[in-house]
Order: structure tokens, then sequence, then C-alpha cells
């Protein structure tokens, strides 16, 4: 098997693709593809589904490939996601130099949620609230290697991203200021449409609250309201608490997503 390397130079040397192509008749075979986020690089590969069975070798070939290549456009920190994982997924990610260090719970519930909330919020307004949501969501996912490094530049391309609707992304202040936020996303691909709680955090100052319950219900009274029928989240499989709230909410565990990273990157409780 040949691997063809593209190195992608757009948005400043921020994305790179590996192709795994057949040396009998140089038919694509997989696909890998980093690209830089806040907090370090996201990696992805597809292997192509016509193949009769999984090949190991191929997935481990193709992220060794795409980890070297983001390697030498400085990436640090590599993490790859994979949805229902195997001992499969974990023996490529090995050879790759990988480890595997969280584990997350995509959890589901149907909507409408029964409940109202009794928070006021309103939609972010790109532009004027980026400073305060970028200091709200820091300062709550302080310890986070992803979600607390965001910047002006990470924010601005999330919000100019399809899926993005400034009315699915709801702030709750007091007295002025953001005390809290829950951004949605649709997911319009899935079958049924499904309405993600994406991102939601309670600045530190305002915990203890009830914030994030309300909140959540907030975000699922949103999603309900575009007529979606399924509202979704992902969870750290070792955050109780979340857990704990989650499940008082009425969603239950789909499955499990599963990272893998370089060993710099260290784990997160």
């Amino acid at each position: 098997m040949h691997l063809s390397i593209e190195r992608g130079t757009d948005h400043g040397r921020r994305s790179v693709s590996v192709v795994a192509r057949q040396h009998a008749d140089g038919r694509s075979v997989g696909y890998a593809h980093a690209v830089r986020r806040p907090g370090g690089w996201s990696l992805e590969v597809i292997l192509d589904s016509r193949e009769a069975d999984p090949n190991e070798a191929a997935r481990a070939e193709l992220l060794t490939a795409a980890v070297d290549a983001a390697r030498d456009l400085g990436a640090e920190a590599v993490t790859l996601w994979e949805p229902h994982p195997t001992p499969v997924h974990d023996r490529a990610a090995f050879a790759a130099g990988l480890t595997a260090h969280r584990d997350l719970l995509q959890m589901r519930r149907p909507l409408p949620a029964g409940t109202n909330f009794a928070v006021k919020v309103r939609p972010f307004v790109p532009g004027e609230d980026d400073e305060s949501w970028l200091k709200v969501n820091n300062r709550a996912f302080a310890e986070h290697p992803e979600q607390g490094r965001w910047d002006s530049t990470a924010l601005a391309e999330t919000l100019a991203e399809p899926w993005f609707d400034p009315e699915g992304f709801l702030l709750h202040e007091v007295d002025g200021r953001l005390a809290g936020f829950c951004w949605t996303k649709i997911h319009a691909e899935e079958r049924p449409p499904m309405g993600e709680i994406f991102v939601i955090a309670v600045d530190p100052d305002f915990a203890g609250q009830g914030l994030g319950r309300e909140l959540t219900l907030a975000g699922l009274h949103h999603l309900y309201g575009q007529g979606l029928s399924v509202g979704m989240l992902y969870v750290d499989a070792t955050n109780a608490a979340a857990l704990a709230l989650y499940e008082k909410l009425g969603f239950v565990v789909d499955h499990v997503h599963r990272g893998y990273s370089l060993p710099e990157q260290p784990p997160t409780g």
C-alpha cells in the first residue's frame, strides 16, 4: 500500500491530509485529515466501507502518516476521537504513537424535556459578546485541555461554520454580567435529525446556583422549538456530577467516544 501525503496550506498551514492507495491500481482505500483546533490538532480517519474487513494495518499507517505530517507543521497535541471504539481502534492508535486518554459518553433523550426553565436567556451577538464569552468559557474550562484554550480566532472560525445559528447560542446574564451560556448545534444530517448541547458552562463565580440545570433545559427547549425530537450531549465518563445531573434530566447513554492523544497531552478527569 502506498501513502500519498497532501499537506494543506489553507488557513496558514492549519491542516494536512493523507490518502492511502493500493499499489496495484492506485485506488484510494482510506483517508485521514488533521486540522488545528483550540488546544491542539484534531485528527480523523476514514477507511473505505467497501473493504471486506477493517484493515488494521491501513488504519495504523494512515494515523501514523497524519500524526507525523501534523507534527511537521508544529503540532504538539494531536487528538483522535473514535465513536464506538473497538480493540482494532485501540491497537491502530497505539501503533501510531497515540494513547487512549479519555472516554466521552454520548447521552440522548427525547424532546420535549417536559420541564420548564426559570432563567432568562438571550441570543449571542457576534462581534459584541465575543470577549465576555471567551472570558467565561476559559474560566469555566480552565483545566480542560481543549475547551479552555479558545481565542478570538477559534471563536470566529466556529461562528463562520455553516451550522452556526446565533438564536441557538443562549446567554444568561446577572446584572449585566455573563453568568453562563448554553450553545446548541443541530445535526441535520442525522436520521432522525438531532439537537446537541454543544457547549454549556457557568462562570465559577456563579457556581452552585443550579444554573447548569436551568441552562440545559433552556437549550433543550430551543432545540424542540426547531422541530427536533431528540436531544443529545457529550459528557466525560469520569464526571460523576454532570452524569448525575443529566440522568436526572432524562438523558441515557447511547454510546462511547474514545479520545486518543499523543503522550504530551495529559489525561483529564
